[in-house]
Parts: structure tokens; sequence; C-alpha cells
């Protein structure tokens, strides 16, 4: 038990301390960042980001992360760079360089090329005053008081600095760029997640004979028995020109019910729910959802540019479809 007790003891103390190396970044985010944030958004070639050891493996996610959102990056190994992959950079490119020390053997050799070659530099380090952050435009501040590791030895806390610091980058460009759902959805095709995103409200909604639509004017005991029918808890109200006028709702008649109306003397018009929230037919599943989720409703209806019903959406169906 006093084992369990001391592997406990250990997890809470890396855990704030990781925490508290966070926080402490917090305070730090400026100038510099908005300068970094520049030079990449600028960027016409790709990010190049390069670290050693811990800081490789971290430099490596940053990359992923900055190329599945929208900043194209890959990660080149600084050893092998010095022995031919030097040529995968060009001039167009930007490096971003990690390293704690800031004094790391195989990235200080590549200085004086990448200064030769005029590339933007980017640095993230833990000493300012360190060769490589001295050599970059702009450096990022990811020191840490002390690492998780009781010895203040293993990348801990500085590894979880950096890697903040590289979502933080590749969030904040994300924002700039304007980066949407969909463009996400097209850097992530494989899989369960791609098939996900690309769905199209098209693809899955209720249309034709399945869509419950009643006109205004009809009475509210008519509206029911096309609810029945059709099955989907809603029915749609139209305008005579066909267009969208509202839409009436299971949620709609429980209301009905507790002011004490009689389902039988009602109109629609009175009752429904004016227009509402719809979808187009060329959204992906994913922002239809967003707007359920927003708005805390169960179902969209589909119109076309003329604001015309086609279909009908359900959360059953974003549910089926693995939206969800």
């Amino acid at each position: 038990m006093s084992k369990n007790l001391d592997f406990i003891q250990s997890a809470q103390r890396t855990i704030r301390l990781e925490r508290e190396a966070v926080d402490t970044l917090l305070a730090r985010i400026g100038t510099d960042f908005t300068r970094a944030c520049e030079l990449l958004l600028a960027c016409k070639g790709r990010v190049v980001v390069v670290g050693m050891g811990k800081s490789g493996h971290v430099g490596n996610k940053i990359a992923a992360t900055l190329a599945s959102t929208g900043t194209p990056a890959f990660f080149v190994h600084p050893a092998e760079a010095s022995h031919g992959d030097m040529g995968m950079i060009t001039r167009d490119d930007v490096v971003l360089a990690l390293s704690n020390s800031g004094s790391t053997a195989e990235i200080v050799t590549l200085l004086p090329l990448i200064k030769r070659l005029g590339i933007a530099l980017v640095s993230m380090t833990g000493n300012p005053d360190s060769p490589l952050a001295k050599a970059a435009m702009v450096n990022l501040d990811a020191s840490v008081e002390q690492e998780a590791c009781p010895l203040n030895l293993a990348p801990t806390s500085s590894t979880t600095v950096s890697l903040v610091l590289g979502d933080a980058l590749a969030i904040a460009l994300l924002e700039a760029r304007g980066f949407t759902a969909e463009d996400f959805a097209f850097s992530h095709p494989g899989g369960a997640l791609g098939r996900r995103l690309l769905l199209l409200v098209e693809n899955i909604m209720h249309a034709g004979d399945e869509l419950p639509q009643v006109a205004l004017g009809t009475s509210l005991s008519s509206a029911l028995l096309e609810m029945t029918r059709k099955g989907l808890g809603m029915t749609i109200v139209l305008n005579d020109d066909g267009t969208l006028a509202g839409i009436f709702t299971d949620g709609d008649l429980r209301r009905t019910l507790d002011k004490g109306l009689d389902v039988r003397q009602v109109s629609i018009d009175q009752v429904m729910t004016v227009h509402g929230k719809t979808a187009r037919p060329d959204m992906l599943a994913a922002e239809a959802l967003k707007i359920m989720d927003d708005h805390k409703i169960s179902a969209l209806v589909v119109v076309d540019e003329g604001d015309r019903p086609v279909g009908v959406l359900h959360i059953h169906d974003l549910t089926r479809a693995g939206v969800i």
C-alpha cells in the first residue's frame, strides 16, 4: 500500500511541476511569439523543424501538427542534415529549431549554412543567451525552472513546455489562415476521422417522400398526422411559394400542451417556430452538428439557395453516420 501511495505522490508531483511550467510560459507569450507567427505565416516554402533527442521527438510532433492544420511542415534530423539532408531545405523555407540548451552541437553546426542561405530561423530554447537563440531571427523562451525529474536531468517539464508552445504556434497560424473544418478534413482523408469530416449533409439527410411538410394554415391535428407518418418527430411548414415558413417539433408540441391549447382547434401558424435554424446540402455534416449543439436542437431543415426545403437532418442521422 505504501508503494502505491509513493507512485501516486510521484505522479502528482510530476503533474504539478509540469503544470506550473506551462503556467509560467503563459506570461511569456508576447511580441516574440507574434514575430515568430508572422515569419511562419509569410513563409513561401515549408516550415522545417529540427531537434535532437527528446527535442527531436517533440519537433516531429510539432511538424505533424503544423502540417495537419494548414502550415506545410516536415521534420529533418539535424545529424542527417549534416550528411546530405540539408539539401531538403530551400531559401523559401523557415527553420524552427528546438534545443533546450540552445547549444546542441548538431544544430549549432547547421547555423552557418542556414545563415549563408539566408533562411529565416526561429528558435525554441531554454537559454536566451545560447548560440542558437542569438543566431535566430526570433527566439521563443521555453525555459523551465525545474524538470519534473527528481534529478533535474531527464527532459520532462521542458519537453512539455516545448510541446505546448508548438501547439500554440500551430493554432495561432490555423486561426490566422482561416483554416476550416473542411480544410482539416482534406488533410485527414484516411480512416474514420476522414470519412466523418468529409461527409456532407446531403449524403445523410432525409429527402423526397421522407420529408414531413405541411402548408401554412394547416390545423395542428393534421400536422401531427404528417409527423406520425414520416416519423422524424417534426414537420416543415411551407409558405405558399414553397419557401420555409417554420418548423414544428415534438418540443413545440410539449410547449403547446403546457399552455393548455386544444390541438384540434389550433392552426400550425400559431404554434410553430418561425423559420428556424437551417443547413445547406453541401455543408459538412460536422458543421451541421455544431449548429445543433450551439442551439440545443435535434433537427435541421436543409434548404437550397432559394430557402426552399430539400431535406431534413436529424441528430440520429449524425449518430448513425458516425459524426457523433
